[in-house]
Formats: C-alpha cells, structure tokens, sequence
C-alpha cells in the first residue's frame, strides 16, 4: 500500500501520533510530525525514538520532527491531529494559517469540549470550514501498534476521499484500517469508552470476577449506544471496532491508561493521586463528567456513568457505588429490541394485575 507521493502531517507528540507517523513513513509517505518540546522533537528526529511516551520502540528514521508548524504543514495532504481534547482547539487554530481547504484533516482524538459539549471532528469543521474532514478511532493501544502487533481501527468521514486516502497512508499488513460513513458514532464510541475503561479498572482491583467483568462491558455497552444514538449516530456503529472492539481492549488491558486509574481508585486512592501516579492524560476522567451532565440535561439513562461521577467527583467510595448499581432498575438488555419504556409499562401492567 505504498503511496510515495504522499506527505503526512502528525501534529502532537504522543504515543498514538508516533505510532502512525511510523505507519505512515513504512508505507513510504513523506511524514513530518510537530510537537511543542524541541528537545524530543530533535530525538525522535536524530534518533528515532519517543523517549517520553514509546520508549522502547524504534520509530521509522524517515519520520522529521519539528516544532515548527508551518514547516511541517507544507505540501501536507493528509493531517492528523493527534493532541488532548483539551489543547486541540488552541492547536487547530495555531495550525491555521499554514492550512488549505485541499487537504485532509483527520482526528485521532478519543475526547470532548468541555464548552458546547463538542467532539473534535466538529472543532475541525468550526476552525477550518474544510470539506474533507475524518476520525480514526478503535482499540489501538499506542504501544502494541509500535511492536507491530496486529491491529485494526476505523476510518469515518462522510467524505469518500477523506476515507480512501487514510486507507492508503496507514493500511498496511499489521494496522487495517476499516472504513465508516457514522462520524459521530465512531467519534462517540472512542470517547465514551474510556468512561467504562476507569469502571473495570475499578472492578479488577476491588477483586470482582469475570461474570462481573462481562456484564459490566455489555451494560456499558448498552449505556455508550443508547446515549450516541440520542446524540444522532446510528446504533449499528457499536457492533463495530469503535464501538464494542474498542471497549473490549479498554476494558481488559492494564495497557490502557483509562483502566489504570480506574485500578488505582479500586486501590483506594484518590482521584488527583491516581491521575498523578499515571503521569499522562487519561481523556475518560474529563468525559465521565461531561457526559454524566450532558445526560443529565437530555434526559438518557446513565447509571455506569453516574456511578463513576459520584466516585470520582463526589468521594463515594468504589465498592459502595458498584454496590448501588445492582440495585438499579431492571429493564431489557438490548434496547433496540426491546425498548426500555415497553419494559416499564409491563412491569406497571403487572403491578396493576396484582394490586
């Protein structure tokens, strides 16, 4: 899937953007990656290693790292915006100047804004007005994708050119890229994934058992759903690597940096301690609020989220709030089957029967 023409842009430093700027510079792309820290910037340049967040992985010696945008943005066609949710508006609008409406923008970012409740794809839109505009998202643990493990993720734009293009700078015979047309789900699952990632991490270290593990994963799996479709995706998007695949990875792997401070509040520390000992930005502890409230204010059924809320924010402790939730309501197990509010009205018809 070679595609030497090619120019790839990485903006952002981190463990995901270095290992597709890798990807990217195998499949013979020329591939320039900017981050703000000159001092890894001219590591990852000179000796082809991310000290700080892929330590122990070789990077493609192709890969040119600058801390100048407009150098690594120049006859870019395809970007990657591989920055925190909450620095990636700063960033798109420093990058601005040094874009053009040609080129392909793509978010590698599993996060909300807090302000307005927006995804990052709709931060592109709003900054740049482009027309070719995608996420990648999916269970791709940074650091097995740099070891060359086999790994699948998902391309979604609504754009035909936006997807292809992605198909042909990062498809290769270890990362398969998988193509959507459900931005928003896509988008949605990546970022509310991470929320359940910190309740199993929680479950492992309280002790909790597989039976456990399972249903929490599948009622996670109903709640990440039933709050996407009400923000308008398309319920199927679940079924796929952003949706169910993505949560299964987050949920069983220490790997996963969502998990490892949920293992660290199991532990019984607190939540600036956990964050603290983890030394990276895990994007779930943010959404874990912001969706809590953003349910709250549509009206959705959350009880995993608003469990972790009072957990995280409201100093409940973790055994007494996975306690509370099997006193929830008992309703259908897949909604688009059997809708919650016909098992409402059947336990409300019975209730009737035997009064």
């Amino acid at each position: 899937m070679s595609d030497q023409s090619m120019r790839v842009a990485v903006l952002g430093g981190g463990s995901f953007g270095t290992a597709l700027a890798s990807i990217a510079a195998d499949n013979g792309a020329e591939v320039h990656q900017w981050l703000r820290d000159p001092d890894l910037a001219a590591q990852i340049t000179r000796e082809h290693r991310n000290g700080r967040y892929l330590p122990d992985f070789a990077i493609n010696a192709a890969v040119v790292a600058s801390t100048e945008m407009a150098e690594v943005l120049e006859s870019a066609e395809l970007v990657l915006v591989a920055i925190p949710s909450k620095a990636f508006r700063e960033v798109v609008r420093q990058a601005r100047p040094f874009l053009h409406e040609a080129q392909i923008l793509v978010s590698t970012t599993k996060g909300i804004q807090e302000e307005g409740f927006k995804l990052m794809s709709q931060i592109l839109e709003e900054e740049t007005g482009f027309a070719h505009i995608g996420v990648i998202s999916g269970p791709n643990l940074a650091s097995e994708i740099a070891a060359k493990q086999l790994t699948a993720t998902v391309i979604a734009s609504d754009d035909p050119q936006t997807r292809t293009r992605v198909q042909t700078a990062l498809g290769c015979d270890y990362f398969r890229v998988y193509a959507s047309n459900d931005r928003f789900g896509v988008e949605l699952g990546g970022a509310l994934k991470n929320i359940y990632a910190i309740a199993a991490g929680m479950a492992a270290a309280l002790g909790m058992g597989e039976n456990t593990r399972s249903m929490l994963m599948t009622r996670a799996l109903a709640e990440m759903s039933r709050f996407a479709v009400d923000q308008g995706a398309n319920p199927m998007t679940f079924l796929g690597l952003a949706g169910v695949g993505d949560l299964i990875v987050t949920c069983s792997s220490a790997l996963s940096r969502n998990y490892r401070v949920g293992q660290a509040l199991g532990e019984g520390r607190t939540l600036d301690e956990a964050v603290e000992a983890l030394g990276q930005v895990a994007e779930g502890v943010n959404t874990v609020r912001l969706v809590r409230d953003k349910a709250h204010e549509d009206g959705v059924y959350m009880p995993l989220a608003e469990g972790l809320y009072q957990v995280l924010f409201k100093g409940v402790p973790a055994r007494d709030m996975a306690r509370l939730l099997m006193l929830g309501e008992q309703s259908s197990d897949v909604e688009f089957v059997l809708p919650r509010k016909d098992v409402q009205q059947d336990r409300r018809d019975g209730g009737e029967r035997h009064g």
